[in-house]
């Protein structure tokens, strides 16, 4: 029994919905599994006790991301990992007497932030 030319093209545009649809959503998949990461370096004499992450205009920041380690002077720490929904996120680190310190990274890049002396610290005055 042959199908008839109306349930052939019905077929072929079912078809091609499928198809469109899963190319499309690749983009979305893959952004979504890339790997953020930002390597935090501790140049200063500072010892940073908590990490949080935060959208850039936006103070909502997250759980601590060291979890109870501390990056003490000349030691880095590697964040990975993260999930990051705009293409840049603030990295915020408070040190041992409660001053934060932050920085704006891109995502879905290999940054890095180099905590120095003279990086400006807001210490709550």
């Amino acid at each position: 029994m042959k199908k008839s030319p109306t349930t052939r093209n019905l077929r072929r545009l079912i078809t091609f919905c499928v198809v469109f649809c899963a190319l499309t959503a690749l983009p979305l998949l893959s952004s979504a599994r890339s790997s953020n990461s930002v390597n935090i370096v501790n140049n200063s004499n500072r010892v940073i006790t908590h990490v949080y992450l935060s959208h850039v205009n936006i103070d909502d920041w997250g759980s601590d991301q060291l979890g109870g380690t501390v990056i003490s002077p000349g030691q880095s720490f590697e964040l990975t990992n993260f999930a990051c929904d705009q293409q840049q996120m603030k990295v915020i680190g408070e040190d041992q007497e409660g001053c934060f310190l932050s920085s704006v990274v891109a995502c879905g890049d290999q940054a890095t932030w180099t905590i120095t002396n003279d990086t400006a610290a807001n210490c709550g005055q």
